[in-house]
Parts: structure tokens; sequence; C-alpha cells
């Protein structure tokens, strides 16, 4: 039986982030330089979160498993940017990793994803 997680000090809920599944909207941007320092290309597999979760860009470089709920396709996309526009559970993503998931011309897809261990890499 799983026990809760006391938040003693030693835990943050930005580590925390990995274990909730977030549900929204996904939608493609042109890349270019993110809010994280990095210079992206379009064809790389980026993500821009919402700036309620980017906050101070802990995430930075940390991947991302988001499910197309509609058609149930699947991908990996790195966090490099923030979305100022995006709701909460919100992701904008480069056109390479959105057509891993759907076409571009359907605009925005709902998703559900989670963060990977900040160590992982595909």
């Amino acid at each position: 039986m799983a026990a809760p997680i006391r938040l003693d000090g030693t835990a943050t809920t930005s580590s925390l982030d990995k274990r909730t599944t977030h549900t929204g909207e996904g939608t493609w941007f042109e890349v270019g330089t993110g809010a994280c320092g990095y210079t992206d290309t379009d064809s790389d597999p980026i993500v821009a979160i919402s700036a309620q979760i980017y906050g101070g860009g802990g995430n930075c470089n940390q991947w991302i498993y988001i499910t197309n709920t509609a058609n149930g396709q699947t991908a990996y996309g790195k966090t490099r940017d923030e979305c100022e526009s995006c709701g909460s559970g919100d992701l904008d993503m480069s056109p390479g990793l959105f057509e891993e998931l759907s076409t571009l011309d359907t605009g925005e897809i709902p998703i559900s994803w989670h963060f990977m261990n900040k160590d992982w890499s595909p």
C-alpha cells in the first residue's frame, strides 16, 4: 500500500511534479531561443511549459512524456521554454515534436503528460 509523502523540507513540489499526470491542450510554435537560454530548431523535440509550472526554470532540460489522448500517439519532448499563454496543463511543442502526435494542420490536440525523472533521457 502506498504511503503519503510528507513535505518535510527535503522534497519540493517541483520534484514531485514528475509523478503528476497533467491534462490540457497541445499546440505547436516555431522555436528559437527559449526561456531556458538554449537555441533550438523546429525539428528538435522541444516543449514550452506553462508559466505556472515553469516558475524559475527548475524543469529546464527535463524530459516530458506526452500522449495525444485523441489517437493514443506518444512522444518525448525536452523542456526548453515557457509558454505564457498556456493554461497550467497545456504544452506548446516544436513542429517536429507535434508531428509525432498529430499533423500540424490539426493545430490543437487533447493531451496528457508527465515529467520524467530529472536524470532520464531517451
